[in-house]
């Protein structure tokens, strides 16, 4: 898979994973379904992440990952598929709350959101299996257990 990301670090945050890992988890979300993609990855403070959370979805919160799939216009072919928000302050708590590493929390973010970018989502229980069976498939790929392990069946 050919992978253009272009990863934006919009915030001070310790710990972060490399451009590499990023462009990995990338990758291998992406690989059974796109030859070629261009992507962007912005790491971003809580407040940005609040900011976009509440124009674009409602909630006036900071959350962990937000996807804004790209489109073109009907006859253009471009590789874009779109941008992920991520908010490494919500991803560290959540992970410290989950027991989770925080890199690999944050490898699960960049999956989940890649999903999203290629139109998976979760919005009814059907769809949900679906993606959440594809995550735990390309985190068990990359060495990461599963990450709903502690939800209840």
């Amino acid at each position: 898979m050919n992978l253009d990301l272009d990863l934006q670090l919009a915030c001070e945050f310790d710990n972060l994973p490399s451009a590499a890992q990023f462009q990995l988890w990338a990758e291998k979300a992406l690989v059974d379904y796109k030859a070629e993609a261009e992507m962007t990855i912005r790491i971003a403070s809580a407040e940005e992440s609040q900011a976009l959370n509440r124009d674009y979805r409602g909630k006036d919160k900071p959350t962990n990952v937000l996807s804004f799939p790209f489109e073109a216009p009907p006859g253009i072919e471009l590789p874009l598929i779109g941008d992920l928000i991520i908010c490494p302050e919500v991803v560290l708590a959540e992970s410290v709350e989950q027991e989770k590493t925080f890199h690999d929390h944050f490898a699960h973010m960049v999956v989940h959101g890649c999903l999203h970018l290629l139109g998976f989502d979760h919005i009814n229980e059907e769809d949900a299996l679906e993606m959440e069976s594809i995550e735990k498939q390309v985190l068990a790929d990359l060495g990461i257990s599963d990450p709903y392990r502690d939800e209840i069946e």
